[in-house]
């Protein structure tokens, strides 16, 4: 029998499922090579965590291991129900989150290599925890697919430490109550681009007064992210400041589908852009995962 040790979070609303014990080694490379290690000989790991019985298609699973630059609190490795994400900011907070949890930490700055580089939480008294993300820039503007259903739509293309097609005014509105619609219109969409850009964000008009925009962001794997999206966020900020709609230091108050909050703002570094997006991030239960092995289902199962 084996077993996974984990502790459960959410942030703004969206779960995230920190491994701490129980993982096979992964060497002592660097966190894109522990990727493709993880990836191709333990991907039950993900299964077990991400996927029914013990998981559900909106879990983001992040395996804790040994930073390479002992400077570093912590390495992390991000996974979902069908696949890993190069990074994730709900996901690097609640990161944070758990090691503070743990007592892990040392003063209020918690520092984090991922696959795509090293990212920074700071986390304040009153609970909630600022990322400064990797470098974001927007690649494509106002690129025009036909999409089946929809005819022409119009986004950019944006990196935030995932991909991004943004879009808007698809003809629904970004309401909880359309958010069986709000996936096939993102299905779609994300079928339609060559190459496939693996996270779709749709925003509307916001519902709360201190919110700029709502928006419904598609993840890898058909589960949509019910906080309005770390990633997604520092990739719109690329946007809006490639617009010259937003300054450095200005502050950009995204709301997501379900109505929670993210702040973000951006420093530049030269040319770069560097993103710092702001949330909430709460422990909301410590598990001992057991994979016996008379079960059938001891890796999980991805429903399609």
């Amino acid at each position: 029998m084996k077993f996974l040790s984990v502790i459960d979070s959410h942030t703004e609303g969206e779960p995230t499922r920190v491994v701490l014990d129980g993982v096979p080694d992964l060497g002592a490379g660097s966190m894109r090579e522990r990727l493709e290690i993880l990836r191709d000989r333990y991907d039950w790991v993900r299964s077990a965590c991400a996927n029914e019985p013990r998981g559900f298609d909106a879990v983001v699973g992040a395996v804790l291991l040994p930073p390479v630059d002992p400077a570093n609190d912590a390495g992390v490795l991000f996974f979902n129900n069908t696949g890993y994400l190069h990074m994730c900011g709900h996901g690097t907070m609640g990161v944070a989150e758990t090691l503070r949890h743990l007592g892990r930490l040392h003063g209020n700055v918690c520092r984090l290599e991922t696959p795509v580089g090293t990212v920074s939480a700071t986390l304040r008294g009153d609970g909630a925890i600022t990322v400064e993300n990797v470098p974001s820039y927007r690649r494509d503007k106002a690129l025009q697919i036909e999409v089946e259903g929809l005819g022409t739509v119009t986004g950019d293309v944006a990196w935030g430490g995932n991909w991004f097609f943004l879009t808007q005014d698809v003809g629904v509105a970004v309401a909880p109550g359309n958010i069986a619609l709000l996936t096939d219109i993102a299905t779609r969409i994300r079928a339609a681009l060559s190459p496939e850009i693996d996270h779709i964000e749709i925003f509307g008009p916001p519902s709360r007064p201190d919110a700029h925009s709502k928006n419904f962001v598609l993840c890898p794997g058909g589960a949509y992210d019910r906080s309005p999206c770390g990633t997604g966020t520092s990739a719109k900020l690329a946007c809006l400041h490639a617009d010259g709609k937003l300054r450095p230091g200005e502050v950009w108050r995204q709301e997501s589908v379900i109505g929670s909050l993210f702040e973000g703002t951006f420093r530049l570094d030269g040319e770069s852009l560097i993103p710092s997006v702001n949330g909430r991030a709460y422990v909301t239960g410590e598990a001992k995962l057991l994979l016996r092995d008379q079960d059938p289902f001891r890796h999980g199962f991805p429903l399609t």
